[in-house]
Parts: structure tokens; C-alpha cells; sequence
């Protein structure tokens, strides 16, 4: 470094004098304010100033606080993906958010707050996407579809969206009394009940109906449109399950998730007998129609705190994925043979996860094998042979299930697809938030040390992924009587699943991967749609109709407070509607199955299960 001149140190004691001999004369900037050009750029500056303030300040828009707080009761999705990431599957919860920020798509630093910043590519994205919305779907050629299995036939049409069955009234009663059952007859006896659905939780959120007065009115509409379908065709499938066709059924509950059109992509594209591949979706798309679409509760900055703000915002109309699948001319050809059935669900009338399977189980046609997946994947290749053959090499087999916590999405994960190996659920915990009411969670223990050993089995399976035999369907029948529940029903299937006589697997290698979502990466939530079309914005509403619904799943698993006395003392017992068949099975007990699992339901402790951490048992 140059030391400075003697020359520039004498400039710079005279012009110290000189400021101390002649001080700024002020008067001469504020005549400044004399200029009406200058008081102009003043009021603009104060008005701006003043609507952000008012923007940030206001909850219609934004909230402001801690993210989690701000999401009140949002920990119901955030706590369990925080817990999910415990074997890092795809990075920790920071190094996710720091991949959110690097996207261009989301809003961007400035100091200690964030301004939302929309680049050209995101304008056009969102443009094309409301454009899409306008413009009708392609119409799809179904005349040389297959008709020699008479109940795909008339096909179930993926496009457009909420589109008429025809002749849909004798396609009803034809099912629901049993006398030539078809998807097509099921698919609209759901699209009735969700037609009554909308207009009545439309009425009852014009005048703020309360907690009781919502749960009366879902149960009275699924005693008159869903319980009819299950109890024509309790104990036995619905249609004949094609054994030797080595079919696969691929259950998917998409909400609001802009990954649906990839990840059917993926599947078919990585599959080696895509001809065998039958999709059942349950998209759940805000469409723009009647109201105008949200995101979810975006973090976009911090306090002076350092706390977190987030904010809420308008946003364009959900892409489709099965638009996205069926209008590619490279996958145009399984829409067309009728692989693809669909049931739209507005947004306003998503009931969560458990509804969601309920309605995707009912789109199964006959196929030899039931997959239940998330709408968020990526896939290995031949993963569907590979999966059957896991399998038939289980020692239960056929009334195995294969189930695991897939590994997050990650370029290590993708470059060794199908060459990782498995991990295993073998723990569990009683959950402290008061929001989960105890319910029972399940977790990771320690995964394969080799592939090549045997098949060992879990005590428990995933809502995200499984794989198992379409009879599994007769003996686990999804139950319609769960709305609003988000947390419980993977406990709820592993125990029910052991005691109808099924045993749960972990596969030896990981032919998925899975997006995880952790709260605060934005994304919509259903609990918030609950809210918004009761009048009651926010989780907290949803949260008051779980409480009694979850009773009905605390209740078959025996829980104490969630006895028969307790729930009529509540007024809670109305859920209980039919229960003895969506309860435990007859081949071994409940007890029995708390024994082999090490969970203590009066001191609410989940103790280890070494016969799983340490595979023994196949």
C-alpha cells in the first residue's frame, strides 16, 4: 500500500479548517424544498414509504413473526419433514432453503427484508399458465381403446378438467347396485358427492357455520354417496383382479403440486412394461373459477428481530399435470388406451391426504398390484419389474407390503438411482405437539448394510410409498370418515394392515426418490384452503375440525381418552359411524401387535425394536 503524499496531507488539514471556519449553510438546502419538482419526489417517496408499511403490516397479505408462529399450527407438516430429514435425505432443512434461494423464481434479498422479484422467464411461465387455463384441453382419441374388459369401459377421461360422464346416471345405479359395476359409474357417484360438497360447504361458509355444524354436514353427505359404494362390495373387490397381467396400479393424491406432469413422465419413461402402468390421480387444482388462487406462506425476509416475515400472495391458476402428461406426444398414447383415470377436486373442497387415498383407491380397475406414491418422485430404471421382483422375494409373499421414507431429491441420489440401499421403519414416538393430539409417528432406524442379504420385515409402512397386492384392498379398505386429518394414518394402515394378516417389508434398495417439502419452503397447504372457505383464514380452523375427526383414528388404535365413554361425554362420538369396518383386522389383535411393536399405549412410549434395527425377522 502507497503511504499518502505530504501534499494531499496539507489539502486535507485545510479543508478541515475550512469546514470548521465556514459551516454548512442549511438554510440554502431547505429552499431546496421551495422547488415544486423536489416537494413532489417527496410525497412519492412518504406515499411509497407509507403502502409498505401498510403491505407488510396487514394480514390479508403478509404476516409478520417467526415463520413457524406465523404458521400457527403449521408444525403439523413442518415437524414431521424436519424428522424425515434426520438421515438427511436430500440435505438438512438450511441447506434446502438455501436451494430455494438460489432458484430465480423466488423472491430475493434486499438488506434484511426480501422484495418479490418476477423475472422475464417467470412473467412469460405465468402468463402461459393463465392463457392455459383459458384455452380448451386437446380432446384425446379413444377409439381404439381395449373393451374387452367391460368395467374400464366406458373409459374415465383424463381431460378436460371436471368433465361429464356420459349416460352417468345408469353408470351409478348400475354400480351401486351391483349389477355391471365400471370406474366410469364409480368415478361419478365421487363426482356427485363433491358436487354436493362444494355447494354446501359454500353455504356453510357464508355464514360461519361452526366446528359441529361442518363435521355434521360431511357426514351426512358420505353416508349418502360414499358408504352406499363400500358396503355393495365389502369383503370382495369391486372388479376381478387380473393375476397373471402383472398390472400396476399407481395411486397418486396430488394437491396443488406443480411436479404431478413430471413425475408421471418419469414413471413411464423409467418403466419397463409402461403398457402395464394404470394411473389413478386425485388432482386437487385451484383453477382460478370461482376465486382467485393463493400460495402458500412464503418466507420472504426477517425483522429487525432477525425473526422471519412471510407473506401470502395472489397466484395464477395450478398447472395440470395430467395436461402436461396427456398433451405430450410422447405419453399422448397412454391417455388414449385409457391408463389414466383422473378425478378433479377443487381446491376448496380438499379434504387432506386421507380423503385424497380414499378417492384414488376407489379408480383401481382389476390391476394385479396396488402402488400408493406421492405426486413428487423420480424413479429408477425398471422400476416396476424391479419393485415386483423385491417383492415375490419377500417370505410372506403375496400378502407382503413393501413401504419405506424414500431419499430426497439430490444429485448424489440421482446419479446412484437404484443403487442405494434401503432403509428400514423401525421407530416411533408419541407426538408432543398439542396440535397431533399424541398420535403415534413413525420414523427411520437403521437401513440395509448390504443388498444382498433377504428381505426383512418393519412394524411399520408409509403413507408415501408402498407396494403390495390389490388384495390388500379388500382386507385394508380406505376409510371415507377421515376430512381434515393430516397426521395418524400411517399408524393407522401399518396397524391395521399387521392385524388383517398383511406383513410389512422394507425393499433392499431405493428405486425412488422423494421430494421433501418442509413448511417453509411456501408451498400451499390444505389446512389453509380449510380456512379460507369457512371465513377463518389461516390453520386454525382446520385444526379444530381435526380434533374430532382424529378421535375416530385415536379411538381403533386405544387410545384411553379416546374410549367410547370419553367421546360421548364429548359429543365426539358421531364419527364413529361405521367404524367396525374400517378397524382392526381378525387375524391377530391390536394387543398383539403393540406387543411385537414395543409401544406402550397407557405410559405413551415407543420403546427400540431391535428385531428391525438389526433385520432379523423375515
Amino acid at each position: 500500500m502507497v503511504a499518502p503524499s505530504s501534499n494531499s496531507r496539507k489539502k486535507k488539514k485545510l479543508a478541515n479548517i475550512r469546514r470548521k471556519r465556514n459551516p454548512t449553510d442549511w438554510s440554502k438546502t431547505f429552499a431546496l424544498t421551495s422547488n415544486p419538482a423536489f416537494r413532489g419526489l417527496l410525497v412519492l417517496l412518504f406515499v411509497g414509504l407509507a403502502i409498505q408499511i401498510t403491505v407488510v403490516y396487514y394480514h390479508d397479505d403478509i404476516v409478520v413473526g417467526n415463520a413457524d408462529s406465523a404458521n400457527n399450527n403449521d408444525v403439523n407438516n413442518d415437524t414431521v419433514e424436519r424428522r424425515r430429514n434426520n438421515i438427511r435425505r436430500g440435505g438438512t432443512l438450511e441447506e434446502q432453503l438455501n436451494k430455494v434461494e438460489a432458484n430465480p423464481h423466488v423472491p430475493k434479498k434486499d438488506g434484511n427484508r426480501k422484495v418479490a422479484v418476477k423475472n422475464d422467464q417467470q412473467q412469460k411461465e405465468e402468463e402461459n399458465a393463465a392463457a392455459a387455463a383459458k384455452v380448451p384441453a386437446p380432446q384425446l382419441d379413444f377409439s381404439n381403446i381395449d373393451q374387452s374388459k367391460p368395467y374400464l369401459y366406458p373409459p374415465l377421461k383424463p381431460l378436460p378438467p371436471h368433465a361429464t360422464i356420459d349416460d352417468a346416471s345408469k353408470l351409478r345405479q348400475d354400480t351401486l347396485d351391483g349389477s355391471n359395476p365400471t370406474i366410469a359409474g364409480i368415478a361419478s357417484i365421487m363426482q356427485e358427492f363433491l358436487k354436493e360438497l362444494h355447494t354446501t360447504f359454500h353455504d356453510l361458509g357464508q355464514r360461519r357455520a361452526n366446528r359441529d355444524e361442518v363435521i355434521d354436514a360431511y357426514l351426512e353427505l358420505a353416508k349418502q354417496h360414499l358408504l352406499p359404494l363400500d358396503n355393495q362390495y365389502r369383503g370382495q373387490p369391486v372388479f376381478p383382479i387380473r393375476q397373471e397381467e402383472e398390472s400396476i396400479y399407481i395411486s397418486i393424491a396430488a394437491y396443488r403440486d406443480h411436479l404431478l406432469g413430471e413425475t408421471l413422465k418419469d414413471a413411464f419413461r423409467k418403466s419397463k412394461h409402461p403398457d402395464k402402468l394404470y394411473v389413478g390421480a386425485i388432482v386437487q387444482n385451484c383453477f382460478g373459477i370461482e376465486s382467485t388462487c393463493r400460495t402458500g406462506v412464503q418466507v420472504v425476509g426477517k425483522d429487525a428481530q432477525g425473526r422471519p416475515q412471510t407473506k401470502v400472495s395472489d397466484a395464477p391458476p395450478d398447472i395440470n399435470g395430467i395436461e402436461q402428461f396427456c398433451t405430450d406426444p410422447d405419453y399422448v398414447q397412454y391417455c388414449n388406451s385409457g391408463q389414466i383415470r383422473t378425478l378433479y377436486v377443487n381446491e376448496t373442497e380438499s379434504l387432506g391426504p386421507a380423503a385424497a387415498r380414499y378417492y384414488a383407491s376407489k379408480l383401481w380397475g382389476g390391476e394385479t398390484y396396488y402402488v400408493q406414491v406421492d405426486a413428487h418422485l423420480q424413479f429408477a430404471d425398471e422400476w416396476d419389474q424391479k419393485y415386483i421382483d423385491e417383492f415375490k422375494a419377500t417370505k410372506s409373499y403375496p400378502h407382503s407390503i413393501l413401504s419405506s421414507y424414500p431419499p430426497g431429491f439430490s444429485e448424489h441420489v440421482q446419479r446412484n438411482m437404484g443403487k442405494t440401499k434401503g432403509s428400514r421403519l423401525c421407530t416411533c414416538e408419541f407426538s408432543t405437539n398439542a396440535i397431533e393430539m399424541d398420535i403415534i409417528r413413525i420414523n427411520t432406524g437403521v437401513g440395509y448394510k448390504s443388498m444382498d442379504g433377504p428381505v426383512t420385515q418393519i412394524p411399520f409402512m408409509a403413507a408415501g410409498f408402498f407396494f403390495t397386492h390389490a388384495e390388500w384392498l379388500v382386507d385394508v379398505p380406505f376409510d371415507p370418515l377421515l376430512p381434515w386429518t393430516f397426521m395418524g394414518e400411517e399408524i393407522a394402515l401399518s396397524m391395521r394392515s399387521w392385524t388383517s394378516g398383511w406383513d410389512m417389508y422394507a425393499p433392499r434398495v431405493n428405486l425412488i426418490a422423494h421430494q421433501y417439502r418442509p413448511g417453509r419452503l411456501g408451498l400451499p397447504k390444505f389446512w389453509e384452503t380449510v380456512g379460507r372457505v369457512f371465513g377463518r383464514p389461516g390453520p386454525g380452523f382446520n385444526t379444530q375440525l381435526q380434533r374430532i375427526t382424529l378421535q375416530r383414528l385415536k379411538h381403533m388404535l386405544g387410545y384411553e381418552e379416546s374410549s367410547l365413554e370419553h367421546m360421548k361425554k364429548d359429543g365426539a362420538d358421531k364419527v364413529l359411524v361405521e367404524i367396525e369396518h374400517y378397524g382392526m383386522g381378525t387375524k391377530r389383535t391390536r394387543d398383539e401387535y403393540l406387543k411385537f411393536t414395543n409401544i406402550d399405549m397407557e405410559h405413551k412410549k415407543c420403546s427400540n425394536i431391535p428385531w428391525c434395527n438389526q433385520g432379523t425377522l423375515e
